[in-house]
């Protein structure tokens, strides 16, 4: 896959979840079931392909220390998102700072999403 395919396969999952979740929002408690699935299902595939494509990419050559370290942060990042918008899909209320980090640590996620993309494909 080329480098501006993979880059627009991301993007748009990233656009699709951020969208998604601010539809998820608006529906308000309890959270709309079908809504909440395909929130969580956009986020899962954003997960998967990231992954492949940092395998496949490190199947063509050892990644570096700075290319591990920007994986490692994608990585802890989207454990982190999905974490939170675990905890706050289930019936008991979750304190604002959990709604906080779900807000902010999706961005950072494309952030650091971006940054290990543009490092693994030869940036």
């Amino acid at each position: 896959m080329s480098t501006i395919a993979i880059a627009v396969a991301v993007g748009s999952f990233f656009l699709l979840m951020i969208l998604s979740g601010i539809w998820l929002s608006r529906t308000g408690r309890p959270l709309n079931v079908f809504i909440s699935t395909i929130h969580k299902l956009i986020s899962l595939g954003a997960g998967v392909f990231l992954l492949v494509t940092i395998y496949q990419q490190s199947r063509l050559e050892p990644l570096s220390v700075t290319e591990w370290i920007a994986v490692v942060v994608t990585g802890l990042c989207f454990v982190a998102m999905v974490a939170s918008g675990g905890r706050l899909s289930i019936d008991k209320p979750a304190p604002v700072a959990v709604l906080r980090v779900h807000q902010v640590v999706p961005a950072l996620t494309v952030l650091s999403a971006s940054a290990a993309l543009y490092l693994l494909l030869g940036g």
